[in-house]
């Protein structure tokens, strides 16, 4: 069966042109003939129009989201509660329930809109997921071609040995033309990102032409899907040294996780989102989708490299003052432009990376890592987890916001973020911890939590824990011999610290002996010890089977 006549299987798409798995070349092109992007917040109509353009002459494309979506649209996010699948999907706040008979009609409609337009749309097919025995091939259908070569990009192609491709494919449906009418289609406003686990269809409509969404939403699909396959989903950095011992680094945005895991004498397995299967641990993806705002080019010498290379897709980064963007050599970009948004944001595929493990593939990791920055300075820079303390740190899912990140934070604020990834977890938190102690427990990985926050005072009075020090720890606990040495009892948070380790002064890995005012060192630990104790009670975890550890 070809993709039309599929297509019209599945959606009811009759009168439109596709154009199928083009090369990302083709799509170049494509993408600037014919893609829009918006440059002001007036309704869709009257909205004046910016082009995708080019760097240079074989350089990145440059890419414009609407000006109100340039990040994952939370609060337009939806599953289909369909009654059969309800209640095994952690619906809140960032997941929100539109009932099935909604669903339709809205899905209905963008079809026959669709169809009376006429056009094009752009498809391409790839798969989500490096490992045969679990990857789910999968469809974009677009309006954009930006969107179609962002796909292309960012997700494996020809993956050999999937069964039962057809019954297994997940299409998403994307059209930016497309606006809703939230009184009669349950949205909250125009635009809308609905995942209908029941039917493998999503659909993204409005003003939701983030790339980000082409990917994330794919993430949080995996995240329900493979727990049911028996796997583990994790939004995890993952690499592999020279020994083939494997390791996973788990860790919200500002954490180390992307930088801890490009290590020159370890192979990358990726930097965002893995499988753990019976056969290892793998990729999702196939690319890369780095921040840009205020990238050091000397600490991210992969990125920039990449800035330079065709096929990548740069977005929303304005060009600098005066200059025309076809002007402009990739290099010359003013990164530090946050005009536009502060999530500037580059697709690169992973072949871009130097030393990647051959098919972005690696051993079941013999060292679990949960990174956290505590900005209250009173964690200790490294713990040695048992697994019940594995299973809370990672459901509680521990980070800090800085003084000065976000308007009315004017001290550390902690943030908790369950799996490291709340957002994109489609199931209850307990389901993914569960999986992760199976897991541990069966090959006989150990864990540590590693704190890349700061020492001697909190944020804007101590300072943050070296990189060196952070990676002689890191280092210790990859070869085992953090989990050999003796250690000592953190007497507020429980949490065992070791006495000793090679190439960092020992005085640090208590963090109370690096406070002058030991008093206060105490006070502080209190109060995110309450912290910690009203997250997990206020999130329910104990009636998830979580024990505290507080």
């Amino acid at each position: 069966m070809d993709i039309r006549q599929e297509l019209q299987d599945l959606l009811g798409l009759t009168h439109v042109t596709y154009k199928a798995n083009l090369s990302k070349e083709a799509l170049f092109h494509e993408a600037i003939a014919n893609d829009r992007g918006r440059t002001k917040k007036d309704g869709p109509d009257d909205a004046q129009k910016a082009f995708p353009t080019k760097l240079g002459v074989n350089g990145p494309l440059v890419y414009y989201s609407d000006p109100s979506c340039t990040g994952r649209p939370v609060q337009d996010t939806f599953g289909v509660a369909w009654p059969e699948i309800s209640d095994d999907i952690w619906w809140k706040g960032d997941f929100k329930k539109l009932e099935p008979e909604k669903f339709q009609a809205l899905l209905a409609r963008v079809v026959a809109h669709l169809n009376e337009k006429g056009g094009n749309l752009y498809v391409q097919d790839v798969y989500c997921g490096y490992d045969p025995s679990y990857a789910v091939p999968y469809r974009f259908v677009g309006e954009y071609a930006t969107h179609a070569m962002f796909a292309q990009n960012m997700f494996p192609k020809d993956i050999a040995g999937v069964a039962d491709e057809g019954s297994k494919r997940w299409t998403m449906l994307n059209v930016p033309s497309f606006h809703c009418d939230p009184e009669r289609d349950g949205t909250f406003s125009a635009r809308a990102v609905i995942a209908d686990y029941k039917n493998r269809v999503a659909l993204v409509v409005g003003r939701a032409d983030y790339c980000g969404v082409v990917k994330k939403t794919m993430f949080t699909v995996m995240n329900y899907m493979l727990p049911e396959m028996g796997h583990m989903s994790m939004h995890c950095s993952a690499n592999v040294g020279e020994r083939g011992d494997g390791a996973i680094l788990f860790g919200l945005s500002g954490t180390g996780k992307t930088t801890l895991s490009a290590d020159p004498d370890r192979k990358l397995i990726g930097d965002d989102e893995h499988a753990w299967t019976a056969n290892g641990v793998s990729n999702l993806e196939d690319g890369c989708y780095a921040k840009l705002i205020d990238l050091d080019k000397q600490a991210e010498p992969v990125i920039a490299a990449a800035l330079s290379m065709a096929g990548t897709i740069i977005e929303n980064v304005p060009p600098l003052p005066g200059r025309k963007m076809e002007e402009l050599d990739p290099q010359e970009l003013d990164l530090s432009d946050g005009s536009i948004t502060e999530n500037t944001r580059f697709s690169y595929p992973l072949a871009c990376n130097p030393n990647v493990a051959e098919g972005a593939r690696g051993p079941h990791p013999e060292t679990i890592v949960l990174l956290t920055a505590d900005a209250f300075g009173v964690l200790p820079p490294v713990s040695i987890l048992e697994p019940d303390e594995v299973m809370y740190h990672f459901v509680m899912g521990f980070t800090s916001k800085l003084a000065g990140t976000e308007v009315g934070i004017t001290e550390p604020k902690a943030a908790f973020s369950a799996c490291f990834g709340a957002p994109f977890m489609a199931r209850f938190p307990s389901v993914y911890a569960k999986r992760l102690a199976e897991k541990m427990h069966e090959h006989s990985a150990r864990c540590i939590l590693l704190n890349t926050g700061w020492g001697g005072g909190p944020y804007g009075v101590g300072k943050r824990i070296s990189i060196h020090d952070t990676r002689a720890l890191l280092n210790a606990a990859l070869s085992g011999e953090l989990h050999t040495g003796d250690y000592v009892e953190h007497p507020i948070f429980k949490l065992k610290m070791p006495k000793a380790c090679p190439g960092v002064d020992p005085k640090i890995l208590d963090p109370r002996n690096t406070w002058e005012d030991k008093a206060a060192y105490d006070a502080q630990a209190q109060k995110l010890h309450k912290m910690f104790h009203e997250h997990f009670e206020k999130s329910g975890f104990a009636d998830l089977g979580v024990v505290s550890m507080m």
